[in-house]
């Protein structure tokens, strides 16, 4: 064991910053314990079997649906790693040092700056991997039971990047650029904020994004009948068709429709709905609509838009400790 033991600089990094750890492994320890419990607890109430063949939750089950809120916070939690990480890093970790001086006397220990920088890149690099990979597992005992109910799927936010790889690329990136904005600032509450910002700039834009890094795959069919994806599928759009093959919001014709129908209060139900559909029925051949459509993302996307994601975090991770190397070597020569 004494060989899988920090030593030198790294040990000094995990004795200084040994309650954060602490702090760490207690979050797991509690996160598991909640979890077992909940699962526990679920278990007491058997599901039901339906005649078609699968099996639903009891009526009764008030567990489970503890669970599936547990597992909505906890995956929202999950994302708050990656600011939380890339401040802790460039405040408390680099910026502290430069700040307060106490640079200086790990310099004077026959160390070149390089090899200091590199010491707490690595050390803080290897704790955040091992605790998110810890609190993943914690997430995917919970998310096992109730992944692909609603209001929870996978390709939500929270979810998506708490159940694949890429929420371990967010905080690889993290602390990378909490290393460069570390050295960049040098002022421990300015640079975990500056850092925390632009982290979570980055996670808003591949948030954003990372649904047309594939393209969408798309069913058409006539006005009326409801379009079948596979299941599991990621609805992106819906709409409808025209005759000039361009596409438009079905709501246009539900609002005129809603404006042109009478006063429901005044007239029967029947009359309403006839008048109603006449109404969009009218706007439908007004806009020369033909059919409608579906974008969708199969399940089958996942995984491949997990990698091209972590893909582009690793390149901005290696980016921002190149950079951050550079302007040591610049300040510290």
């Amino acid at each position: 064991m004494s060989t899988l033991a920090p030593k030198g600089l790294a040990w000094v990094t995990v004795r200084q910053f040994r309650r954060a750890l602490w702090t760490a492994a207690a979050v797991v320890a509690l996160a598991l314990a909640g979890t077992l419990a909940l699962r526990l607890w679920d278990a007491q109430t058997p599901d039901r079997w339906m005649e078609d063949g699968y099996w639903v939750r009891g009526d009764d089950n008030l567990a489970y649906e503890v669970l599936r809120l547990a597992m909505e916070y906890a995956a929202v939690y999950l994302l708050l790693l990656t600011p939380v990480v890339g401040a802790f890093v460039a405040g408390p970790l680099v910026a502290r040092e430069f700040e307060t001086g106490t640079y200086r006397l790990s310099l004077t220990q026959s160390v070149t700056p390089a090899a200091w920088l590199r010491a707490k890149v690595l050390t803080a690099g290897v704790a955040t991997v091992v605790v998110t990979l810890a609190l993943m597992g914690v997430f995917r005992i919970g998310w096992s039971r109730v992944s692909g109910t609603y209001p929870v799927a996978w390709g939500d936010r929270g979810p998506y990047e708490s159940g694949g790889v890429v929420l371990l690329a967010y905080v690889v990136a993290a602390v990378g650029v909490g290393a460069l904005v570390g050295l960049l600032v040098r002022r421990t509450l300015l640079a975990m904020a500056a850092t925390g910002l632009v982290m979570g700039v980055v996670m808003t834009v591949l948030g954003a994004l990372r649904w047309s890094f594939l393209p969408v795959l798309t069913v058409t069919g006539p006005v009326g009948p409801t379009l079948s994806t596979p299941d599991g599928s990621l609805v992106m759009e819906t709409g409808l068709t025209t005759r000039s093959g361009g596409r438009m919001d079905d709501a246009v014709c539900w609002d005129r429709a809603a404006v042109t129908a009478p006063d429901q209060a005044a007239t029967s139900d029947a009359a309403w709905n006839d008048a109603w559909n006449r109404a969009y029925d009218a706007c439908l051949t007004d806009h020369g609509v033909t059919g409608q459509y579906l974008d969708y993302h199969p399940q089958s996307h996942f995984w491949p838009t997990q990698l091209i994601e972590t893909g582009i975090l690793l390149a901005l991770a290696a980016l921002a400790l190149f950079a951050a190397f550079r302007v040591l070597r610049a300040r510290l020569p």
